[in-house]
């Protein structure tokens, strides 16, 4: 029996078992994948993590990321705005990142079941039991659902979302190329957007949002890069004279913007599994790490206050919906302006009219140090 069984060992689920490890806990996590592996992600973390990382044994600064304070946004045709970003962030590789806070917690005495994959939970009599595909179980009065943007666990629980089918597709690549290492850009086109920001090791994570029926149009990933992104000069510039570091990119499918619920059978559900934010917002990561810092904090009074159950979801519930439920919402809005062209080029147009609508956007969509 442990305290607490995480499912997903991203960075929700990792900072969660990290901070409730240090806290004396016993905690067990469930990834799929052996580390390190590379995610399909954006891979910028704006800055109001440190204070938090730092606490919990977790700065990242010895892992050297990349110092990032500006802002590029262009339209299909080429068109762009800059500004600076008022808490600035940093780039890092989800392969070096969650290899990182792996280890971590590990340190910790984390209980780390790898390439194990959870097939059901059961709850009742206030313990959950958790089934894992090699047949093994763990039981534990709390459950931390932190596995992620969309998986079969999602249909077994009956998620309403699941039933939705999604039109977005994810690609991502690293690779070298000459670009300012302190700036992340955002480069629209019909149909998605681009994200590019320096890394760790002299690299950027080169990662686009589209949807499947630009993809089928086109018949496959090179030929609909061609076809669609390059149109956008500040793209085909990259595709031109970038070294990709990939011989294949990696791709994510049915990515959902779609309201979730932050509990589900008594779970606590952290980062992409509790909501998602859109990536033309582009603080998905820090997000996951402040969940993670809010389901720690719920789940340790819970077990210091006498384990109250509806307490504990009802607090988690209302401080995860204080944090992230407005920023998701602008984010849906933000995201029906980009992707269109015509909206697109008239949104950066307008945007470079008014500068401090620019820096109240992405006030809106980050949070303060924490």
């Amino acid at each position: 029996m442990k305290d607490i069984v995480i499912i997903g060992g991203g960075l929700a689920g990792l900072v969660s078992s990290i901070g409730l490890a240090r806290q004396g806990l016993s905690v067990a996590l469930v990834e799929k994948k052996a580390y390190p592996f590379h995610r399909v992600c954006g891979e910028y973390v704006s800055n109001e993590v440190l204070p938090y990382l730092a606490s919990i044994g977790a700065d990242p600064a010895p892992l050297q990321p990349a110092r990032i304070r500006r802002f590029l946004l262009s339209a299909p045709s080429g068109k762009t705005l800059e500004a600076t970003l008022d808490l600035g962030g940093w780039g890092l590789s989800r392969f070096t990142l969650d290899y990182f806070l792996y280890q971590v917690a590990l340190q910790q005495g984390v209980q780390v079941h790898t390439r194990q994959q959870v097939d059901k939970v059961n709850y009742a009599n206030d313990i959950f039991t958790v089934q894992l595909n090699s047949g093994q179980t763990l039981q534990a009065p709390v459950v931390l659902g932190a596995y992620g943007k969309r998986t079969s666990l999602d249909r077994t629980l009956n998620r309403p979302f699941f039933q939705q089918p999604s039109p977005y597709i994810g690609v991502k690549y690293h690779v070298r190329l000459e670009l300012p290492k302190d700036q992340i850009a955002l480069h629209n086109f019909k149909d998605g957007y681009a994200g590019i920001s320096a890394v760790e090791d002299d690299r950027y994570c080169f990662c686009y949002l589209t949807t499947r029926q630009n993809l089928r149009s086109h018949g496959n990933i090179p030929a609909m890069e061609k076809a669609v992104l390059h149109r956008n000069p500040h793209l085909q510039h990259i595709f031109r004279e970038a070294e990709f570091l990939y011989e294949q990119p990696e791709v994510i499918n049915e990515i959902s913007f779609a309201t979730k619920t932050c509990i589900e059978n008594h779970m606590l559900m952290c980062g992409d599994a509790a909501g998602m934010i859109t990536p033309l917002c582009g603080n998905g990561m820090a997000m996951a790490i402040h969940a993670g810092k809010l389901a720690t904090e719920q789940v340790l009074h819970y077990f210091q206050n006498g384990r109250d159950r509806v307490q504990l979801e009802q607090g988690y519930t209302r401080a995860w919906r204080n944090q992230f439920a407005t920023r998701l919402q602008i984010g849906r809005v933000v995201q029906q302006l980009f992707g269109h062209p015509v909206l697109t080029e008239l949104a950066v147009g307008t945007l470079k009219q008014l500068p401090f609508a620019v820096q109240l956007l992405m006030r809106q969509t980050h949070g303060q140090p924490f």
